[in-house]
């Protein structure tokens, strides 16, 4: 299912397509209620009958919002509109890792400060019990001035229950027995 041009997802009015990947699609959007460019993260119309895809979907929002970091995407707003869960998120512009190093090989000055970024980024997921599991250059955006930030929070591992319990619920700390999740070219051996 593609949005259309001007469907309004609560005060978010979609402006067009930005990219899709495995957990979601992304449009930009404008916020009527703040002025503001915006990027929305939908879940696909494949995975709307999942209880645990859509259970997925709410805990990447909860990861990111509750991290808070130069180099870690910011999460706006949370909702649901006419049963299609979204994701409201800062509006990037740049590029993907993968882009950049479609264009050439990257020095070592320039990948050595990216890479300081990328790892900050990594810490401060880390202080906060999460684990990002999907770390792979179309999952590090670098915005103008060659400033890092780190995306998808889809398949994230909570170390720290605290982070992401919603009121009165418990979420499962641990990925179930013989499930593979990740990218398999970007996995550590042992998982594959």
């Amino acid at each position: 299912m593609t949005i259309a041009a001007s469907t309004r997802l609560g005060p978010y009015e979609v402006l067009g397509p930005l990219g899709s990947g495995g957990m979601g699609e992304v449009y930009h959007a404008r916020d009527s209620r703040m002025g503001r460019d915006v990027a929305v993260k939908v879940l696909p119309e494949a995975f709307l009958d999942s209880a645990e895809r859509k259970q997925r979907f709410e805990q990447e929002a909860r990861t990111t919002a509750a991290l808070s970091h130069p180099n870690l995407l910011v999460v706006y707003d949370v909702g649901t509109h006419e049963g299609l869960p979204f994701i409201v998120t800062e509006l990037l512009e740049g590029e993907t890792l993968r882009d950049r190093m479609q264009g050439g090989k990257l020095t070592v000055k320039k990948a050595l400060a990216l890479a300081m970024q990328i790892a900050a980024g990594i810490a401060a997921a880390h202080e906060k019990g999460v684990v990002h599991r999907d770390l792979k250059p179309e999952n590090i955006f670098i915005l103008e001035g060659d400033r890092v930030k780190l995306l998808d929070f889809g398949l994230a591992k909570i170390l720290d229950s605290e982070v992401n319990r919603p009121t009165g619920a418990t979420i499962a700390r641990h990925t179930q027995p013989g499930l593979v999740m990740g990218t398999p070219g970007y996995m550590a051996p042992e998982q594959i």
